[in-house]
């Protein structure tokens, strides 16, 4: 830690002295070794020092301030365990400042670490997604239903279980949206797109009364009497596709799922509505998206700027 444990003159006086009452409350109430308090000054000095950048007191930030710095230090390099470390710290400050009275409420309350990752969610890029849905041949009903499927999983998002669960109710082609049941049965609102309505309706018309050989609620049914898709066979008819578009790496509907997140991102989405559109109960799960784009960008400048 620095001299007496206490932050840097060159921090603005208001910061100085919130974060060094709350490092002294950590040492001297809650007894921490000098090695926690040096994490937690280090944390605090970046949360201080990104506030000053933003022209903002410490207690003037927001939660979605927070966030933002959160995402920062991942682009930077922090390990999952780090970055949950820091919002961990981040909590009890503000927590800290409620109980002490200098602050009403504390904005990091709902904050959460992103979950952590053994390594970046993998994706397709969108040359890939177009070879995989020209992959299937749509003069036969099967290749039909496939295309319909692909289409829908990738302009929706939705996990392998909603997809395969949908039925023929589940879907509005006028309006243009469907209505998924995802985890916790809670139930979802999704833009369909101009692109996947078409094929919906087309494989209805053109490709689901050939399939079923009896009645089903189910909107994709296999061909082997009209019984509802499971997830397996979805899985492998989407593996043989992806090898007929010559897609090398392994491709599954969760790597589809991170595409159409990955994709909405980089064409300027808010991450607010994809995490509603992928049925995320806490927008820290969607951030590791925001990650991807920054690993991407990193990518980008390493191979392109003349000085590196």
């Amino acid at each position: 830690m620095t001299d007496e444990g206490r932050v840097p003159s060159e921090m603005p006086e208001g910061t100085r002295s919130l974060i060094d009452a709350y490092l002294d409350h950590l040492r001297v109430v809650r007894r921490l070794s000098v090695n926690s308090l040096e994490s937690y000054q280090r944390d605090l000095l970046q949360l201080g020092r990104f506030a000053a950048a933003s022209e903002q007191a410490l207690t003037a930030l927001t939660r979605a301030d927070i966030e933002r710095f959160v995402r920062e230090q991942m682009a930077m390099g922090y390990s999952p365990r780090s970055v949950a470390r820091l919002v961990s710290g981040v909590r009890g400050f503000y927590r800290f400042l409620v109980v002490d009275r200098r602050l009403a409420e504390s904005p990091a309350d709902d904050v959460q670490a992103p979950r952590t990752w053994r390594s970046l969610p993998k994706y397709l890029s969108e040359g890939e997604v177009e070879r995989l849905l020209a992959a299937p041949d749509v003069a036969e009903p099967r290749g039909l239903r496939d295309r319909a499927m692909i289409e829908v999983l990738y302009a929706t998002g939705l996990r392998v279980s909603e997809l395969v669960g949908l039925r023929t109710g589940d879907v509005n082609l006028e309006g243009g949206y469907l209505t998924s049941t995802g985890k916790g049965e809670k139930q979802r609102l999704v833009p369909l797109g101009r692109e996947a309505t078409g094929w919906v309706r087309r494989y209805l018309r053109d490709g689901r009364p050939v399939l079923l050989a009896r009645p089903s609620p189910f909107l994709f049914v296999n061909a082997r009497g009209g019984r509802s898709m499971t997830r397996m066979g979805f899985w492998k008819i989407l593996r043989t596709y992806g090898r007929a578009a010559g897609i090398t790496r392994t491709i599954s509907p969760h790597v589809l799922r991170h595409s159409f997140a990955t994709h909405l991102l980089d064409h300027g989405a808010d991450l607010r509505a994809i995490q509603m559109m992928l049925g995320h109960a806490d927008v820290s799960t969607t951030q590791i998206y925001t990650h991807v784009l920054e690993a991407r960008l990193k990518s980008v400048y390493d191979r392109f700027h003349p000085r590196e």
